[in-house]
């Protein structure tokens, strides 16, 4: 029989999918122990490691600009808004998102990681931000390692400490999931979660984080393995959320599952393109504007064929 090596962290959504042992076409899933996602994907990215794998949405738009084959199924598992992710140093005298320009600002890990994509499209979007008069400067490199980074921006603090280079007047501001709190750092957006989903309330755009990608020789050979993904994963996400008692004692898992609930008034995990049409259209386009792509992709051409009509 044969076996796919499937990569994901032990999310809520994915708890009953983990259960499976078989998919249509008498498939073997095994999913290996993977809390650290981003060292597999890197992996999947660079070495092509794995059949099925988590992937953060940002880094497969860069690996499908160089022609990485393996193709992502509408279906994201997790997500978030990004308010919350621009730092500023409080004692910077920097107020207004504006004032960034012409100054250096960090971002955690690499040029393309989501998180980092995502709150430069705020800064861009709804405070009107010229991204490409901020100089960036990145603690990592990308998983993508054919990327080129754009003039303004270095890798001269790979492995710099954020505490280090706020102290020493490096930079002013940073985006991205702080590894740890930096004295007098503190988001540059007042109520950052609230103005996240004020944001979706006028937008409708509710960011993506990561998918799930499948080898475009898997989806060759089973031409039904993609549909039959996307119908076990929504079945694994409907158990999930069936069975989160919100009167209890959530875990911090299923406590954002909840807020994220009450923001956006529904379902915290849509899954299809329709339903997440709006939120891939600004980032296939904030891709290309932060010249992460060399283009602006078409929604559809980033999924596998016999999903795009999918919703659940």
């Amino acid at each position: 029989m044969p076996q796919l090596i499937v990569p994901t962290r032990s999310y809520g959504l994915m708890r009953e999918m983990k259960t499976k042992n078989t998919i249509n076409d008498g498939l073997e899933l095994q999913f290996p122990e993977a809390e650290n996602i981003l060292i597999w994907a890197r992996k999947m990215v660079r070495e092509m490691a794995y059949d099925i794998c988590e992937m953060p949405f940002t880094t497969y738009l860069a690996a499908k600009s160089v022609g990485k084959k393996f193709t992502a199924l509408p279906l994201f598992i997790t997500r978030n808004f990004h308010h919350q992710a621009i730092h500023v140093n409080t004692e910077s005298g920097l107020n207004d998102p504006k004032e960034m320009e012409g100054k250096t600002a960090g971002i955690v890990r690499g040029y393309t990681v989501t998180t980092g994509v995502w709150a430069r499209y705020v800064l861009s979007s709804e405070y009107d931000v010229e991204l490409n008069k901020v100089h960036w400067t990145c603690t990592d490199d990308e998983h993508v390692a054919e990327f080129n980074l754009p003039s303004f921006a270095d890798y001269a603090s790979m492995g710099k400490n954020f505490e280090e280079m706020f102290a020493n007047d490096n930079i002013v501001a940073a985006v991205g999931t702080l590894p740890e709190p930096v004295k007098n750092v503190q988001p540059l957006i007042g109520n950052p979660q609230e103005a996240g989903f004020a944001s979706y309330r006028r937008s409708g755009v509710y960011p993506v984080n990561h998918g799930i990608v499948v080898k475009d020789e898997l989806l060759e050979k089973y031409p039904g393995l993609a549909v039959d993904l996307f119908h076990a994963l929504k079945s694994s996400k409907d158990k999930y959320l069936s069975l989160i008692n919100k009167e209890g004692n959530l875990t911090a898992e299923d406590q954002l599952t909840v807020e994220l609930e009450r923001g956006v008034g529904g379902d915290p995990f849509p899954y299809g393109i329709e339903p997440n049409r709006l939120a891939l259209e600004a980032l296939t386009q904030t891709a290309y504007d932060q010249l992460i792509t060399p283009r602006k992709f078409s929604v559809e051409e980033l999924f596998a064929e016999g999903t795009h009509d999918l919703i659940g």
